[in-house]
């Protein structure tokens, strides 16, 4: 395979960051886009130089020129859109979250791994040098065994109660959005937790605002995250173990600074280097899979997904404001 030829189903603005990063990358090429509606299809091709535009997500996964589906709609969407796919036999690069809740999620690993294609979960910060780090350290037992997380993501967003990030009927709320940045990499680095409780602010629309997430463990591991609408948070993340800790400095889901530091040895920096948006780490983790026959990525498995999935909907269930899809009560 020369060049992984990708289909981005979705014209927002995750599709644009994504596919921009795409373009710089010489063993991928952009080759269909799919939109609901026919004069945004053209306006997204034409502006990033892409031959075919759909009118349907049914004719982009029926397109046989492409290899890989890249979901980018609203987090309402995700499921139908990856199924879409997955049955005309395209592997799938779902954003994050992966679905709405543990079911939906449930249902689109068993339609991909009964088809045989490839499917993650697009969590990039996963393949982010800085993670990968991080990562080996901890496994090489660099600060002793892990005994908290600390991870927090927020920012002020504006209000609008049809917008994306407001809208229960688009999976909106700072949980979905900005939390599964903090619970998943607490479950990369402690899998999944024995205890989940959480308490929110609620917006008006009746989704979370501002919601902090408590996790236990039975090693006795704790996670403390926090996610937020309402406010710009320091944004950054530290992994504390038995011999010492690691910190991720600002923007930690977009890190390109890491700090070690152990008892009786001076500070270890490391700096990376981050180019364009961040997302060209994870689409070659998509390349080096579909190229080796691969169904899943072992950095982002869909055991894993599931297990994340699960995470979010005990912390929804925990607080009485939470409906499954984030509906306001009545």
């Amino acid at each position: 395979m020369s060049k992984l030829r990708w289909g981005i189903l979705g014209t927002g603005g995750i599709a644009r960051t994504f596919t921009s990063d795409l373009l710089t990358l010489p063993d991928h090429e952009v080759v269909a886009v799919g939109s609901r509606a026919a004069d945004t299809a053209e306006a997204f091709a034409a502006e990033h130089g892409i031959s075919s535009a759909h009118a349907s997500y049914q004719a982009l996964a029926d397109d046989p020129d492409v290899d890989v589906v890249y979901v980018a709609t609203p987090h309402s969407g995700h499921a139908a859109a990856a199924l879409t796919c997955i049955a005309a036999g395209r592997s799938v690069l779902v954003e994050k979250p992966f679905t709405l809740d543990a079911g939906q999620t449930t249902e689109v690993i068993a339609a991909a791994r009964a088809a045989g294609v490839f499917c993650m979960e697009a969590m990039w910060t996963r393949f982010n040098p800085a993670i990968a780090l991080l990562r080996e350290l901890v496994d090489d037992g660099a600060i002793g065994e892990v005994v908290s997380v600390q991870a927090d993501f927020g920012f002020a967003a504006d209000y609008d109660p049809k917008g994306r990030l407001w809208a229960p009927e688009l999976g909106g709320g700072a949980l979905l959005d900005l939390g599964i940045y903090p619970v998943s990499l607490a479950s990369m680095l402690l899998g999944e937790p024995s205890t989940v409780l959480a308490t929110t602010g609620q917006a008006a629309t009746g989704v979370d605002a501002n919601t902090g997430i408590l996790l236990g463990y039975d090693s006795g591991a704790v996670a403390v995250l926090h996610c937020s609408l309402r406010g710009d948070t320091p944004t950054r993340a530290e992994i504390t173990g038995t011999r010492g800790r690691i910190e991720l400095h600002p923007l930690f889901f977009r890190a390109n600074e890491l700090t070690l530091y152990r008892r009786g040895a001076e500070p270890r920096h490391e700096t990376f280097d981050l180019p364009g948006n961040g997302y060209t780490f994870q689409a070659e983790e998509v390349a080096r899979c579909v190229r080796a026959g691969r169904t899943e990525s072992e950095y982002m498995p869909l055991d894993e997904t599931l297990a994340i999935a699960r995470t979010l909907d005990r912390a929804r269930a925990s607080v009485n404001s939470f409906q499954p899809h984030g509906s306001p009560r009545t």
